[in-house]
């Protein structure tokens, strides 16, 4: 199968044939219809994802049909699926409690094992999949990838943000952007922060309701200002040091923080405003994925017509440009997100 395998790190990606996945007994192989470039895979691609070593094959924001079925496999041969990027064993005390994104048996496609930059991709413990809306294209089915599903946890499953409060965004890109959709879809004042204004333009024009250019002044105080006290719930999307604090500053007394953007490499540790935590008696909750049983809720709210996360796909790639869109996280992105459609060149 043709497949793009990282041979050195932030180096173009070689694209070159490999052998066909084997099939796991608990799982199924997916020929991938579609599969998103995120931010964590450049974590991978520049080094600094401890997971990721040469010679993996990334991709871990995908859909597919299913080719062929391992003998416990939950799904058959041509099941429409789309995968969460965490799969869970299932048996575990952590799955068996609900919270799947923290099984410690986890496998991870796309980090330790060959994900869906390729043709082909393998899929154990399938029972973590759920099955793909005919009202859903792939294309924007990829895209959900760990963004909007890990977004949808943030809000959803940490910081229960509720209708009529402010939600403040750092960081727009596919995950910021993801939250400040969802974050309006439940009825949350949205205001998003950046410094690129292209994205906060784009932003703008889904329906949010204000937006701060970091670039220009102060934006913990410039969100305060407009949220009239500062924000009730604020989405840290980068996972860098000035959006954490940014972040944290923003909040009014009481305020939660949910940290979504991975830290990583050289800023898994980082000085943070523990003052402006004691002092604001602030919630801070981390969070990575979504637990797979939480599917049915988000894809309900996309197919009966609730939001519309299409505005987040902005490119469709060939296999061949996975390599360039990896090192556009390099520096300032453009709006929306790239997806894979064609494998094949």
């Amino acid at each position: 199968m043709r497949a793009a395998v990282l041979r050195d790190y932030n180096q173009p990606l070689e694209l070159t044939d490999v052998p066909d996945p084997d099939c796991p007994e608990d799982g199924v192989v997916l020929k991938v219809m579609a599969c998103g470039v995120c931010r964590s895979d450049w974590h991978g691609w520049v080094g600094e994802h401890p997971r990721v070593k040469p010679g993996q094959i990334g991709g871990h924001e995908y859909c597919g049909e299913v080719v062929a079925a391992g003998p416990r496999a939950t799904y058959a041969v041509g099941d429409k699926l789309v995968a969460p990027f965490i799969l869970a064993c299932g048996s575990c005390p952590s799955c068996q409690s609900g919270h799947q994104n923290t099984c410690p048996n986890q496998r991870l496609p796309g980090f330790i094992e060959p994900g869906a930059f390729a043709e082909y991709v393998a899929v154990p413990f399938d029972h973590n999949l759920a099955r793909l809306p005919e009202s859903l294209s792939a294309t924007v089915a990829a895209g959900l990838g760990c963004r909007v599903t890990t977004s949808w946890h943030a809000l959803t499953g940490r910081a229960a943000l509720q209708a009529g409060e402010w939600l403040a965004v750092h960081g727009t890109g596919g995950i910021g952007l993801s939250a400040a959709i969802l974050g309006k879809a439940l009825g949350a004042h949205v205001v998003v922060v950046d410094i690129v204004q292209e994205k906060l333009d784009h932003a703008m024009a889904l329906g949010m309701d204000a937006a701060v250019n970091a670039s220009e002044g102060n934006a913990a105080e410039a969100v305060r200002e407009i949220t009239g006290g500062g924000a009730h719930v604020s989405v840290e999307a980068l996972g860098i040091p000035v959006t954490v604090n940014a972040s944290l500053e923003c909040l009014r007394p009481l305020g939660r923080h949910v940290q979504v953007g991975l830290p990583t490499g050289h800023t898994a540790r980082m000085d943070i405003n523990m003052s402006a935590i004691y002092q604001g008696n602030l919630a801070l909750y981390g969070t990575r994925g979504m637990p797979s049983w939480r599917y049915p809720s988000l894809l309900s709210l996309i197919t009966s017509g609730a939001v519309d996360m299409s505005p987040l796909i902005a490119r469709e790639i060939p296999l061949s440009k996975t390599s360039e869109e990896l090192a556009a996280f390099n520096g300032p992105t453009p709006p929306g997100v790239a997806v894979i459609t064609d494998f094949l060149s």
